[in-house]
């Protein structure tokens, strides 16, 4: 294994708060970025969460304490811009742009430092307040999520923070590449109608407007949704034909061989679909199905999927979290805790 990450040697400045921003860098930091998280006296917001929470946003960083409202602590963030590579921010855009975090800020101390800005609705979109679960709301994901006789509904995790924080390390780390200093700009709300993209397609060319589906069925393969078993729940995801003729020998249906078929006859597929699954419990089914390769998932709840994922569990002091998901032949990531409120307020500027 190589005892550095391929990020090594690159200086990451963090004023992060909750996950957003936090996440973006810890992913950096895990692949060897020097991440220096800067809070204001007091602490990052997300401390007030929990031990736990703060942990699983924050391993890998360092803490340095700044009043970026003093002239003092902007002239310590002058010393780390100069030698740093970028700076990443989630914060709403007039903060951003009070505290001078912009690249028309920051580059009379460095003129290839990035600027990275994530905000709800651009670093031009006012300031409305653009919490994951309002982003989902406004840009259509909730009223495109569960049961179609009942209310919109929100997944069960932070899918716009995250999302967004992927993207924004994929522009820092394009702008970095890139040789040149300059502002990126990344905001929930287009991360989130860019994920939406063949839904968005469907609508913008083909007029097609989102429909719901019971048991969360996909809108364009039959069958590939929930179904109910004799015991649990069970994800089936037929997308082509031969999942469906290796499904229906298994399963004793006949008929609809073909995707347009099963599409225009859904009722019909749905109904020979959920009383052949209802012989057997979903994790017989998963065993029975994938073995022919048939995409097919028994429904887990969180703690049994981390049961039955060890290796995707690591252990950063004396937290256990789940591991980074980028996996680069011949590096291991070193798992550091989170670091402690300003732990790092001794380090110099210059990189180590």
């Amino acid at each position: 294994m190589t005892s550095s990450g391929p990020l090594a040697g690159i200086r990451i400045l963090e004023v992060g708060v909750m996950l957003a921003g936090p996440y973006a860098t810890m992913m950096l930091a895990d692949l060897g970025a020097e991440v220096i998280k800067i809070e204001p006296p007091g602490g990052e917001i997300s401390r007030q969460v929990s031990a736990s929470y703060f942990a699983s946003l924050n391993r890998n960083k360092q803490s340095v304490v700044l009043d970026l409202r003093s002239d003092q602590g902007r002239a310590r963030l002058g010393e780390l811009v100069a030698n740093s590579h970028a700076l990443l921010v989630n914060m709403k855009p007039s903060a951003i742009k009070r505290l001078g975090l912009t690249y028309d800020s920051l580059k009379e101390f460095n003129e290839r430092i990035v600027c990275v800005a994530m905000t709800g609705f651009g670093l031009d979109g006012g300031d409305d307040p653009a919490f994951d679960y309002v982003i989902q709301a406004a840009t259509g994901v909730a009223a495109m999520t569960g049961d179609p006789d009942g209310p919109p509904t929100l997944p069960g995790y932070s899918s716009a923070d995250n999302s967004t924080g992927l993207t924004a390390a994929l522009g820092l780390l394009a702008q970095i590449v890139s040789g040149r200093g300059g502002q990126v700009d990344v905001s929930l709300q287009d991360v989130m109608l860019s994920q939406l993209n063949y839904r968005a397609a469907a609508f913008l060319n083909d007029g097609i407007e989102p429909q719901r589906y019971p048991n969360g069925a996909h809108s364009y393969y039959v069958p590939a949704q929930l179904f109910p078993t004799a015991d649990g729940y069970l994800a089936l995801f037929i997308t082509h034909d031969a999942f469906w003729a290796a499904f229906a020998a298994e399963a004793g249906i006949e008929g609809y061989p073909t995707m347009a078929e099963r599409a225009a006859h859904r009722d019909e597929v749905l109904a020979v679909v959920n009383a052949a699954l209802a012989t057997d419990s979903a994790v017989g089914w998963q065993q029975r199905l994938g073995r022919l390769g048939i995409p097919v998932a028994a429904v887990r709840t969180l703690p049994e999927a981390l049961a039955a994922t060890p290796q995707a569990v690591v252990t950063a002091g004396t937290y256990r979290l789940v591991a980074c998901p980028v996996k680069i032949a011949g590096y291991e990531p070193q798992y550091r805790p989170a670091p402690r409120l300003d732990e790092h307020a001794g380090a110099p500027a210059h990189s180590s």
